[in-house]
């Protein structure tokens, strides 16, 4: 993996000069606020444009097998990127880490939340329980992992509804059809995600790192707009941009 840009490179990419450009991002479900408040101001910044295009990681990495025309990937895990660039499908020694994900359980009903983790989750009033779907979305896995490591993954598992990605298990929330989920945080402190903000961390010791790592695909090799969201990733107003949405950076 490379060292990040430095900020010299930062500087000239993202200098008004550069010559203008546009360039596509698939981007984990987790992570789409975030992109969309990242993007203004890049566009602001760079003069480039880019447009997000979300969904669960397992999804977008398929996508990407089969010719979607993505320039920059980023996914909530690092093996994704990983096996991307392995494969040919990116640019090897472009990929990094550009955010650590964070857990909650969430609910709209501020009486279900209660000071302990493992009794608010064992409520018989929570009759379904929405995460991300495990097979697809590296906050499902983490998901698990928390719930396993609680010691009540068997007792819940009947409530359990997934949804494709960490999104959708906050859409089955925010619609009535769960009573509560376990969320990535940064949706949760999105105010316009989560009204209300019930919400209760998940300590980051019940679970594997989620290390979200950035990628340059192959279909951007070249693409100054590309290129430059990139460097703006790793710059320190996209750091503040990352941190703010609720997610840690390196």
């Amino acid at each position: 993996m490379r060292e990040p840009i430095s900020l010299c490179l930062v500087l000239l990419i993202l200098s008004p000069l550069a010559r203008s450009d546009e360039a596509l991002i698939a981007v984990a479900a987790n992570f789409t606020s975030a992109a969309e408040q990242l993007e203004t101001a890049f566009e602001l910044k760079s003069g480039h444009r880019i447009t997000i295009a979300s969904g669960s990681t397992g999804s977008l990495y398929a996508q990407i097998h089969n010719g979607a025309p993505y320039d920059v990937l980023l996914a909530a895990d690092q093996e994704r990127p990983m096996l991307l660039e392995k494969s040919g499908h990116a640019i090897s020694g472009s990929r990094f880490t550009f955010a650590s994900g964070r857990l909650a359980l969430w609910s709209r009903n501020p009486e279900l939340m209660q000071s302990d983790l493992s009794a608010t989750l064992a409520q018989k009033r929570i009759v379904a329980l929405a995460i991300a779907n495990p097979a697809l979305a590296p906050y499902g896995i983490a998901s698990r992992e928390a719930l396993e490591s609680l010691h009540i993954w068997d007792t819940v598992s009947n409530k359990i509804v997934m949804g494709e990605n960490v999104g959708q298990a906050h859409a089955l929330v925010a619609t009535g059809n769960a009573q509560a989920g376990i969320v990535a945080l940064s949706l949760v402190l999105d105010p316009d995600m989560s009204k209300g903000k019930t919400y209760l961390r998940i300590p980051e010791d019940l679970h594997a790192p989620i290390r979200q790592d950035a990628v340059l695909l192959r279909h951007g090799d070249g693409n100054s707009a590309a290129l430059a969201f990139l460097a703006y990733l790793q710059s320190e107003a996209g750091r503040e941009a990352i941190t703010s949405n609720g997610y840690g950076v390196q």
